[in-house]
């Protein structure tokens, strides 16, 4: 079996996939203050907002999808042949129509006949099949691995080949922006040519990006005619806001718990989850392709993996780490339609955690070296301490908090976690052989393909800790090469738990899933963006993906 690798797992870095930015934004400590002042013609009416969502300025990817444009949502200056809309629902964009093979590896689009480039000129099968070609070749952001050829039927019609089936596809669809091949060249990153609902009017590096409605947009016309996206980052976006200068603000939970005159905070679920990644597997001596050592000898027992996970107050991450803004996560998947409910444990339940211990042989007994008692408080087993590390990114002190508190927690039932912050370069030379901090966007059901399948054992970011189970490996290639995205979700719900083994606490507790953090925003009274402040606890996607429908409601 070929794993279909995502690009290292670039998830794990605030630096690269869309939803790990809300990273930096999350933590609490003081960034550099930013001069908002240097934008230009700042307004607030009907026709025209400005936004601050916690964005980086672009690097030389810039907008071009074929190099990853669209990692913070919808790409709003290219179309799409599908699109997840508000509520994550595939809707028909440039495609009129689709079908799949049989054998599931050819997909048919017949695109709109009516569909113009910002320059005037038509887009046709031969910009779509342009696209994927070449963000295939480009090894950017969207991941075509997976795709074998790509063959235009005639002016309006295209089939993807797939190599083999894969049902996840479909997200790399959905998020790919088509380009126009007879203007893509090296500088379409900055001046993007597209056929989405808006087109680039000016780019200030480090300070701002503006950005109109096109009025060749096939679709419903934006009502908000003009948007500028400030580029700032946590104090200096929520000081823009309570000066009045940015109808919408993105700020840490740090800031959440302020007020605004004239904003509502809305709180929206994220995909977003962090948790604890598990060396599986005991130290044999074995080392990875880059020599890194593979194994621990304490994480490697299950009843060690499950008793942290017992043991942990999620509720208290939330309410403490993340100020409320937040909920317990049991797996990775918490808040998607297709996690598995019977997964979920009742966690904080120190008494459990210590009966798994003490059933699987950790006591508080004799040490064999000395002969007396142990004082110290920590657990052993055939002389091994149930002590082990968890290492997160120094400069990042959300993940900091979490370490800590879980640290705190495991005290009580005998378990030693030394919490170290660390360079991501030593990180990626230890993950394999001690716990790590991670946080990743779970919306795509090939991120746990690649977290847990046994396949995925390459001596990187992906299947860290070198699980392998046959059932969960069945389980998600069945669920890859399902027709259908909810005949999928069954098999990504047993690969969780199937009553007898999964991923999750019950079964291998692989991994220990902590909090998925909440989207925090003010929003302007007078602004209109489609959604109640109560949210479910379901992921509901980018705030972006109904922007065409965003409205100024005041006079």
């Amino acid at each position: 079996m070929i794993v279909p690798k995502i690009k290292k797992l670039n998830i794990v870095f605030r630096h690269f996939l869309g939803g790990v930015f809300l990273l930096q934004s999350l933590t609490a400590c003081s960034s550099t203050s930013q001069n908002f002042t240097a934008v230009g013609a700042i307004s607030k009416s009907k026709d025209e907002i400005v936004v601050a969502l916690g964005w980086d300025d672009f690097d030389d990817r810039g907008f071009d999808p074929t190099l990853g444009w669209n990692y913070y949502g919808p790409p709003l200056f290219q179309s799409m042949l599908l699109r997840r809309n508000e509520k994550l629902e595939l809707v028909n964009d440039v495609a009129q129509i689709y079908s799949i093979s049989s054998d599931r590896k050819i997909w048919t689009f017949k695109i709109r006949q009516n569909v113009r480039f910002s320059d005037g000129q038509p887009l046709t099968a031969e910009d779509v099949a342009y696209t994927f070609n070449q963000t295939k070749q480009s090894g950017g952001q969207v991941d075509l691995t997976i795709l074998d050829k790509v063959v235009v039927k005639s002016q309006y019609e295209i089939e993807l080949h797939l190599k083999r089936p894969q049902i996840t596809f479909i997200n790399q669809i959905a998020s790919l922006g088509i380009v126009p091949k007879h203007a893509h060249n090296k500088n379409y990153f900055k001046k993007p040519i597209g056929s989405g609902p808006y087109r680039l009017v000016q780019w200030n590096r480090g300070q701002q990006l503006i950005i109109e409605a096109n009025p060749d947009y096939y679709g419903t016309p934006p009502a908000i005619k003009r948007l500028v996206f400030l580029f700032t980052q946590e104090d200096a976006t929520f000081a823009a806001a309570k000066a009045g200068r940015v109808q919408i603000a993105r700020v840490p939970s740090s800031l959440a718990v302020q007020q605004i005159a004239g904003m509502k905070l809305y709180a929206r679920s994220s995909d977003l989850h962090a948790g604890l990644m598990f060396p599986y597997v005991p130290n044999t001596g074995k080392k990875t392709p880059k020599g890194d050592p593979i194994g621990n000898n304490v994480t490697a027992d299950r009843a060690i993996r499950q008793a942290v996970n017992y043991a942990i107050n999620r509720q208290f991450l939330v309410d403490n780490i993340l100020e409320g803004y937040g909920s317990p996560a049991y797996t990775p998947v918490s808040g998607m339609f297709w996690e598995e409910p019977n997964a979920v444990i009742k966690d904080a339940d120190a008494k459990k955690a210590k009966q798994i211990l003490a059933a699987a042989g950790w006591g508080d007994g004799q040490r064999p070296a000395f002969g007396d008692r142990n004082k110290d408080g920590i657990l052993e087993k055939q002389g091994q301490k149930a002590e082990f590390s968890i290492l997160y990114p120094a400069k990042d002190t959300t993940r900091q908090g979490l370490a800590l508190a879980v640290a705190q927690m495991l005290k009580p039932i005998g378990i030693q976690a030394n919490v170290e912050g660390k360079s991501w370069k030593e990180i990626s030379t230890r993950m394999h052989s001690d716990a790590v901090v991670y946080v990743l966007g779970t919306y795509d059901p090939l991120v746990i393909y690649n977290l847990y399948h046994s396949s995925a054992r390459l001596g990187d970011w992906q299947n860290p800790g070198y699980y392998a189970n046959s059932t969960v490996d069945s389980m998600l290639d069945q669920g890859m090469a399902s027709a259908l995205e909810t005949e999928a979700s069954l098999f990504w719900k047993k690969a969780q738990w199937d009553n007898q083994t999964g991923i999750t606490t019950k079964g291998d507790a692989a991994s220990t899933w902590l909090v998925s953090p909440d989207q925090t925003y003010f929003v302007s009274t007078c602004l209109d963006i489609g959604e109640s402040q109560s949210q479910d606890r379901n992921y509901n996607g980018s705030i972006l993906a109904n922007i065409t429908a965003w409205k100024w409601i005041c006079n």
